[in-house]
């Protein structure tokens, strides 16, 4: 993987008492030629009065205030959506993280919170990594969670399937399909799942002969179109209090595959096909499988999603094989 070159240093104090101190940034760089004092001033107050505001909102359990903070229209409606989901503050003394300098501004990774959701089935506590991106004035362009720390990594492998800035909006647009889910927003998956988009699910199905009285389980196959998979998709945030989707990185559960997942179309240069392993947590129901996304990036600030499939990691208690799990060269035609 290149080595990442920029690297920042958040320290952050604050105190949960009768008031909430500001919280201050600093962003140090070890980039030669990235000397541009003023703007990384401007970006270590920006984020810090953000950064700031979380905190004090989640002690008084309260809405954020975002009016007049240095934030665009995009990166305040993304704020809010994480906050009427789930409270949550940066606790971190120091937080040192890896970022990447961007064509249009920058990016900062793996910002630590402390979620607090309010769900018994919830651990009392949970560390969520987040992702702050800036635009050439040190505005910010986007607040969301990321990917853990080992599967952002492993999309850095792919330098020879994708560059460099395709490669980071292709992560940036996993994490936002990922985060819809979590905050049950309807709106965006409606937004990111193209109208002719094939939902495929599959589903463990055992059969038992009576005559050997043996059983045998298979994966039977459901097929929807948008408008059937969101309806039921949206029966399914109704019923359940709180949802959790976590991706990782397939390598981890022993799939040997290229660059994290990710595959280019050999028909379409603008499409790639994304291999993951999910996690799904609710209040009513839990799994853990192989999804498949076919992204398009025809349209560079709006790619959709054609394909998306889900397979279950075991089957009548064997792994699912790897030549068993979806992938482009399925959907090529």
């Amino acid at each position: 993987m290149k080595r990442i070159l920029l690297s920042a240093c958040l320290i952050l104090t604050m105190a949960f008492n009768v008031h909430v101190n500001a919280v201050n940034v600093t962003i140090t760089t070890q980039q030669s030629n990235y000397n541009n004092q003023a703007l990384l001033q401007t970006m270590q107050s920006n984020l810090g009065r953000v950064l700031t505001e979380i905190n004090a909102a989640h002690q008084d359990n309260r809405d954020l205030n975002l009016a007049g903070m240095p934030m665009d229209d995009y990166s305040k409606r993304m704020l809010t959506n994480i906050w009427s989901n789930m409270h949550f503050y940066c606790d971190d003394e120091e937080v040192v993280e890896e970022g990447l300098p961007l064509q249009n501004g920058m990016l900062m990774q793996n910002i630590a919170y402390i979620v607090e959701p309010d769900d018994e089935a919830f651990e009392s506590q949970q560390l969520q990594m987040g992702c702050v991106e800036f635009d050439k004035s040190g505005q910010i362009t986007d607040f969301r969670f990321s990917l853990d720390v080992h599967t952002a990594a492993t999309f850095g492998q792919c330098q020879d399937v994708v560059e460099t800035e395709r490669r980071m909006k292709i992560l940036k647009y996993v994490e936002h399909f990922r985060t819809a889910y979590c905050q049950k927003d309807l709106a965006t998956l409606q937004q990111v799942f193209s109208d002719d988009a094939l939902i495929i699910t599959g589903n463990v199905v055992e059969k038992y002969d009576k005559e050997t009285g043996i059983s045998a389980a298979s994966v039977t196959y459901k097929k929807q179109n948008k408008e059937e998979y969101l309806s039921s998709l949206s029966r399914a945030f109704a019923r359940n209090k709180y949802i959790e989707v976590k991706f990782s990185q397939i390598g981890e559960r022993g799939i040997q595959d290229e660059c994290g997942g990710i595959t280019r179309s050999k028909n379409n240069p603008n499409m790639y096909g994304v291999t993951l392993f999910q996690e799904w947590k609710s209040s009513r129901y839990s799994d853990e499988g192989y999804v498949f996304l076919l992204w398009d990036f025809t349209d560079e600030e709006r790619p959709v999603i054609h394909v998306r499939t889900w397979q279950p990691e075991f089957v009548g208690g064997k792994k699912m094989a790897e030549e068993e799990i979806f992938s482009l060269s399925d959907f090529e035609l």
